[in-house]
């Protein structure tokens, strides 16, 4: 990239992550880069170009090796019981949010309105990670450490509460006086065993 390029996509990761893609005007993020709004349909024929051109390239060649390298030592390490790997995981992808929390929100805002990355992701990380999911709930399975629901549905259960923690964390209330280590052992324990009192 050029320095003005490169001005142009830090300043449109900014406004993108700020106030989303439908919200943000190419002259904000010409005059947040220090550019005449000229300069952006030089290198880039239109706002959504912009976006891809930031999202796109960031999962695949910054974001997704690292995210999926990282996360697969998570997935195949060897866990005595269901509950610290959980706790490794949460731990894993609290980390990854807090560095690239400005992307990951624009990722989050985009997805459902742009089918390209969706394919993106699919491509980039889904696809990678969801096999060496699926082998770690099988063998907590086989173990009787957890219920047998299919795979699928077990790692939507696992997702969305661990995702809900970090989108309360990161962005629904990011100035709360957070105790992160009570907050993933609350996270554990509704994994493990919902709501409902425990039996004697």
């Amino acid at each position: 990239m050029t320095d003005k390029q490169l001005k142009i996509v830090q300043a449109a990761v900014e406004i993108f992550s700020e106030k989303g893609f439908a919200g943000s005007s190419t002259s904000e993020i010409a005059q947040k880069a220090g550019v005449a709004e000229g300069t952006i349909f030089r290198h880039y024929k239109t706002k959504k170009e912009l976006l891809l051109s930031i999202v796109a390239p960031i999962m695949t060649k910054l974001i997704a090796p690292f995210a999926v390298k990282d996360f697969t030592k998570v997935l195949e390490a060897d866990y005595p019981d269901v509950e610290q790997f959980l706790r490794a995981i949460i731990v894993n992808r609290l980390e990854f949010a807090r560095k690239n929390f400005p992307i990951i929100k624009i990722f989050m805002h985009e997805i459902p309105f742009h089918p390209e990355l969706r394919e993106q992701f699919k491509e980039t990380v889904a696809i990678l990670v969801l096999e060496k999911a699926y082998k770690a709930i099988r063998h907590f399975q086989d173990e009787g450490q957890i219920i047998k629901l299919p795979e699928a549905a077990t790692m939507r259960l696992i997702v969305s509460t661990i995702f809900g923690f970090l989108i309360t964390r990161f962005l629904l209330i990011p100035d709360a006086e957070w105790d992160e280590s009570q907050e993933i052992e609350y996270t554990i324990n509704f994994i493990m065993h919902g709501l409902s009192p425990r039996k004697p």
